[in-house]
This record gives structure tokens, sequence and C-alpha cells, in this order.
């Protein structure tokens, strides 16, 4: 189990997730910035061996950094690579880490995962992979190579029953190299996410072009943090500026919740104050 003075202690049974488009239950969460409330379906938060917070006062640092910056509700979710899998020890400590860390973030937490396609994932049940509270699977354009694998799993994905989530699309080989990809993406039905970061132009010029092109002609309906690290945290405000700016009134569905089937201003009380989620670890 990774912690804050620790890297392993002794994990429990999984928590059981609710599964199906759902609206977000009424939380108390710490006061929200100027703008937002945002939820943010994308984040390496949760510490879980990956390129993500490595301790839990890190993950939890960031995760009212993102409060503090509009975002009420915030899904951690930890990678699962082809040489990273989400073995049931490696579960367990997410979900124990999970845990501890959901009282005290400030803001409601939720666990998912991002998904690499690999073949061996198309064998896999992937309710077990879905963002907590909806019918959502996030999986990711490989950053590297074709993109046919990932079709193969957003269609394994759908014949569940569930609603790919296509991650980044516009940082990745195959989109950068050819646009259409995207597109063929999104005709199928299955939603598109961008990163904030992207349209900051944190990524270079090709992604932050590509990555507005796709909201503005609503090839891509979501936008999310992707945050890792203090260096990149997982907030959405600044992105939010510009696309008001470039979009209007259309911006507040990509960050909404919205493209999730989430309604966050009706069931979150976005001015609360948290008592537990003050408290240290």
């Amino acid at each position: 189990m990774w912690t804050s003075d620790s890297r392993r202690t002794r994990g429990h049974s999984p928590r059981v997730l609710n599964v199906g488009t759902a609206a977000v239950p009424s939380v108390l969460i710490a006061s929200v910035g100027p703008v937002g409330p945002f939820v943010d379906c994308h984040s390496h938060v949760i510490p879980s061996g990956d390129d993500g917070a490595g301790l839990v006062q890190e993950g939890l640092a960031l995760c009212r950094s993102a409060a503090e910056h509009g975002t009420v509700v915030l899904f951690g979710t930890p990678h699962v690579w082809p040489y990273l899998t989400l073995s049931p020890e490696r579960e367990i400590e997410i979900r124990e880490v999970y845990e501890r860390m959901r009282p005290h973030a400030g803001l409601e937490l939720r666990l998912g995962f991002e998904l690499t396609p690999t073949r061996a994932l198309l064998k896999e049940d992937p309710h077990r992979y879905v963002l907590e509270g909806t019918d959502r699977v996030l999986m990711e354009v490989p950053f590297s190579g074709p993109a046919d694998i990932l079709f193969a799993l957003a269609e394994h994905v759908e014949a569940a029953g569930l609603k790919p989530v296509i991650a980044h699309p516009e940082r990745t080989e195959a989109v950068l190299e050819d646009p259409f990809v995207a597109e063929e993406l999104a005709a199928r039905g299955w939603t598109l996410q961008v990163n904030a970061t992207s349209l900051l132009g944190r990524h270079g010029p090709e992604p932050e072009e590509l990555g507005w092109s796709f909201l503005e002609r609503s090839i891509a309906s979501l936008v999310a943090s992707d945050g890792h690290r203090a260096t990149r945290p997982a907030q959405l405000d600044e992105a939010y500026a510009l696309a008001q700016q470039r979009l209007g009134d259309r911006a507040s569905q990509l960050f909404d919740g919205t493209a999730l089937g989430l309604d966050v201003a009706r069931d979150v009380d976005v001015r609360g104050a948290v008592g537990s989620a003050r408290r240290s670890v």
C-alpha cells in the first residue's frame, strides 16, 4: 500500500462500485474557487505504482489543489498498462489507499482506471474498470503505433453495455498523423476527452491546435486534467476560461460532467465546508 510513511501496508477486500449513469450524491466539500463546479474524469492522484502521485499526502495535496481551482468531483484513474496490469493484489492496494484518501480529499473523490488497450483486456469484464457511479470506461489512444486495438477494446466495452471515454487523442501519434482517426472514433458515438494541458499549449503547438479543433467541431465533448503531480496538477480553471472565450456557452458542458451523465449542479453542495477534509490522514 502507498502511504505517507511507507510504500505498502496490508489491503482489504475491494469496494463494490455502483455502475450505471447516476447523479452525483449530495456531499459537503471544500469551497471551490471563483469558477466551477467542474467534474474531472481523468487524474493520477491515487498512488498506484504508476507515474502519478507516489504517496498519500502527495495525492491529497493534488486533490485539495483541484478543489481550490473549482473541481468538485475528481476521478482518480490509475494506469493499467501492459507491464503494470491490475493484478488482484494491486487492485486491493489501490482500493485500500483510495478509501483512506476519500474522506480527506476536500472534494468528492471517485475511483476509475485508465486503460492502455491490449488484447488481454479483450478477455476481461470491463465493468471492473468503470468510472465509479457511471457506465463509462476510460481508455487512452496508444501514444505510439496504430489505434486498431483501441477500436477493438472500445467495441468490447460497448458490447458489455458500457460506454467508452477516449483519453487525449490530440497527443497521440496515430491521431497527429491522421486526425480522421479521431473523427472515426467520435462517429461511433464514443466520448472523446481532450486534456486541459493540451488546450493550454503545454504539450506543444500541434496537440493544442488539434485539441481546440476537436472541441470547436464537437468531435470531442469532454475536457479533463490528466493531472499527475505538483508540476502537472489536476486543475481545469485555466482551460475553462479559454474555452469560454472561444466557445461561449458551450464551454460549461465540456467541464461539468454532462458528457458522463452526471448532474453536479443539482446534487452537490458546491459551497459547503468540510471538517474531515481538513484533517490529515
